[in-house]
């Protein structure tokens, strides 16, 4: 009987536990962020990827045009190879690996420096959004903010990513430039020492 009595303490005490957690978790105000959608519908995104489109341009123009001028003469020298001098063939088959050659290595630049930029531009869309959604959450008195890109399940009264996006388009679509840093005052000079002692 004795046993059964500690079991019903224990179960009321943690049965109070519960309910003191309950009731502290009622005051907590939770939100959750879809940031991949936020940073997908963001206006701020589409105009830093059309910047990057623009800055890119006239690379892509140059590989297409490429492209199609080694691909042109691939079908002349396939066309014509048979009836030319061996020599003329081999040396025009040897500029074309050279070329192509050439093609394939600024077409590797091309792709490494239009992901690093691109890279570098999502980090500062994702920098601008994160501290959206701080403001957003301080504003609206939130004590929790979860990222919801591994949430399982979460109440829709809970996805603040509408709210958030809803402030993010009243923005302008360009990100603010960056905080000018400060520049240092100039180190005090020492006073010259006179030679009297």
């Amino acid at each position: 009987m004795l046993t059964f009595n500690r079991s019903i303490a224990f179960l009321a005490l943690g049965l109070c536990g519960f309910l003191a957690a309950q009731q502290a978790s009622a005051d907590t105000k939770i939100g959750v962020v879809n940031f991949q959608k936020l940073l997908e519908d963001a206006p701020q995104t589409k105009t830093a990827m059309q910047a990057l489109e623009n800055e890119f341009a006239p690379r892509r123009r140059e590989l297409l045009t490429m492209q199609n001028d080694l691909k042109a003469r691939d079908e002349k020298l396939q066309r014509e190879g048979a009836v030319m001098a061996e020599a003329d063939r081999v040396k025009a088959e040897k500029n074309l690996r050279d070329e192509q050659r050439e093609f394939s290595r600024k077409a590797s630049e091309f792709q490494d420096d239009a992901s690093t930029r691109r890279n570098e531009e999502l980090g500062k869309v994702q920098r601008y959004l994160a501290g959206e959604v701080q403001s957003y959450s301080s504003t609206q008195g939130f004590d929790l903010v979860i990222a919801g890109d591994t949430l399982l399940y979460a109440k829709g009264q809970l996805d603040i990513t509408p709210n958030v996006l809803a402030v993010v388009l009243t923005k302008p679509a360009t990100l603010p430039a960056p905080p000018a840093a400060a520049t240092p005052a100039p180190a005090a000079q020492p006073k010259p020492a006179s030679g009297k002692k």
